[in-house]
C-alpha cells in the first residue's frame, strides 16, 4: 500500500462524525426537537430552572464530547447522544440568556449568531477547513463540537424569536423554518455554493425547526400548541431516534461537504 493510500486509509478510520445524508437530517431533526422538550422538561417540569438546568446538561455535553474525542471511530451512539447533549444544553441555555439575563430573542439571537461566527472565523483560521470530513484530530473535534453549540443554543433563541417575537405561532415558524431548509437543499443541488457553507446553514436551520416544533407540541392549547407531556414526548422521540440509528446505514464522513 503506497502513502497516498494508507493516508486516505487512516482518515477514514480516523473520521468520527456522520455522512451527510438523508438519514442524518431526519435524525438530527428529531435530536432538536427532543433537545427542546427534554430541557423545557428538566428546566420547568421538574422546575430546576434554567441556569440548574445548564449547569446539569453542560456537564452531560462536556463528558460526551470528551468520550467522543477519546473514541478511536466512529461510534453512532455515541456521536447521536453528544448531539442531544448540545442541543439540551443549548436549549436551557438560550433560554437563560433570554430570559432570566432579560436581554430578549432579539438580543440573545444577534448574540449567539456572533458567537456562532466568530468560532467558525476562529476554526477556519487555526485549521483551514470547517468541513465534516476534516473532523479527524482532538483539536478539530474541539471546534466542531463548540461551533454546535452555539449554533444549537442560537437555533432555540431564533425559534422563540420567529414563533413569539415575530407572531407566526409555533406552526407558522416551523413552515417558515421547512422551507428555508428546502431552499438550502436546493442550492446544494442545483448551484456551486459551497457546499461547506450550505452545511453549516442547514445544520443550525434544523435547530429552529426542532424547537418550534417541540414547543408546538408541549405548550398550552391556549399559547398555540399540543399541551403533550414534556417526558412522554422526549420518551417517544427519543426511542424513534434510537430506530433509525439501528435502521439506517451509519458511516463516518470521507469527503467533504
Amino acid at each position: 500500500m503506497d502513502i497516498f493510500a494508507l493516508n486516505m486509509t487512516m482518515s477514514k478510520e480516523l473520521a468520527k462524525v456522520p455522512a451527510i445524508t438523508l438519514g442524518f437530517w431526519v435524525i438530527k431533526i428529531l435530536a432538536t426537537t427532543l433537545g427542546e422538550t427534554g430541557g423545557d422538561a428538566v428546566s420547568m417540569s421538574m422546575n430546576l430552572g434554567y441556569l440548574l438546568s445548564t449547569g446539569i446538561f453542560m456537564v452531560i455535553f462536556v463528558v460526551a464530547v470528551f468520550a467522543q474525542i477519546k473514541a478511536r471511530g466512529f461510534h453512532p451512539f455515541l456521536y447521536w447522544a453528544t448531539i442531544i447533549a448540545s442541543t439540551t444544553v443549548g436549549t436551557t441555555l438560550a433560554d437563560f440568556a433570554t430570559r432570566s439575563l432579560g436581554i430578549g430573542y432579539t438580543g440573545g439571537s444577534t448574540l449567539l449568531l456572533i458567537f456562532l461566527l466568530i468560532a467558525l472565523f476562529t476554526w477556519h483560521r487555526t485549521l483551514g477547513r470547517i468541513d465534516v470530513a476534516s473532523i479527524t484530530t482532538p483539536k478539530a473535534e474541539l471546534f466542531y463540537w463548540l461551533t454546535i453549540m452555539f449554533s444549537q443554543t442560537l437555533g432555540t433563541a431564533l425559534g422563540d424569536w420567529t414563533a413569539d417575537t415575530a407572531g407566526l405561532g409555533y406552526l407558522g415558524a416551523a413552515t417558515i423554518f421547512a422551507a428555508l431548509l428546502l431552499g438550502a437543499a436546493a442550492l446544494y443541488v442545483f448551484t456551486r455554493i459551497s457546499h461547506t457553507i450550505l452545511f453549516w446553514v442547514a445544520f443550525v436551520l434544523t435547530r429552529p425547526l426542532g424547537a418550534v416544533v417541540g414547543d408546538f407540541l408541549d405548550k398550552p392549547i391556549a399559547n398555540g400548541g399540543l399541551e403533550l407531556s414534556r417526558y412522554a414526548a422526549t420518551a417517544v422521540l427519543f426511542s424513534a431516534i434510537i430506530m433509525l440509528i439501528l435502521i439506517l446505514p451509519n458511516r463516518p464522513a470521507q469527503r467533504p461537504h
